[in-house]
C-alpha cells in the first residue's frame, strides 16, 4: 500500500471561493430598518381650545438607509409619543431613498394639547429645563 498523493483541484477551490463569497454577500446584504432621528422642531401655530392647547409644528427628520439596495415606501404616519401617551402624528409621503444614503424630511405634525394636559406637571418641568423627550414610531411598507 503506497502513499497516495492528493492533487489540488481547481474546481473545488472555485466552488469554495464562490460559496464563501455568497455567504459574505448574504450577511452584508441582510436588510435593516432605516433609522429616523429628529433634528429640529419648529412651532408653527398654537391653538387654544380651552382647556387644552393644540400645536402644529414642522419636524426636521434625518433618515438613513443602511441597506445596499434602495428602499421604497408608501404613505404612512409617524406617531409621536410623550411619557408613553400618543401625543400626535405627522404624515410621511410615499417616496424612496437610494442605497446607503441619508436625507432630510420636513414633516408637518399636529399635537394634541389634551394629551399634554394629562402630563402637565412633567411637561412644565420639561419646559423649565428646556428639554423634552419625545418618542416616535414609523411603520413603513
Amino acid at each position: 500500500m503506497g502513499k497516495e498523493s492528493k492533487k489540488f483541484s481547481w474546481g473545488s477551490a472555485l466552488v469554495g471561493a464562490a460559496t464563501a463569497s455568497a455567504a459574505a454577500l448574504a450577511i452584508s446584504a441582510k436588510p435593516r430598518d432605516p433609522t429616523f432621528h429628529l433634528i429640529s422642531i419648529d412651532l408653527t401655530s398654537f391653538k387654544l381650545n380651552f382647556p387644552a392647547v393644540d400645536a402644529e409644528m414642522i419636524l426636521t427628520v434625518h433618515v438613513t438607509n443602511p441597506n445596499a439596495v434602495p428602499i421604497h415606501y408608501s404613505d404612512t404616519e409617524m406617531a409621536i409619543y410623550y411619557a408613553g401617551s400618543l401625543l400626535g402624528s405627522a404624515p410621511v409621503q410615499a417616496g424612496s431613498q437610494p442605497p446607503r444614503s441619508c436625507q432630510l424630511l420636513r414633516l408637518s405634525a399636529q399635537l394634541s394639547g389634551l394629551q399634554l394636559a394629562h402630563h402637565a406637571k412633567k411637561f412644565l418641568a420639561d419646559l423649565g429645563r428646556r428639554e423634552m423627550v419625545l418618542e416616535s414610531t414609523v411603520d413603513i411598507s
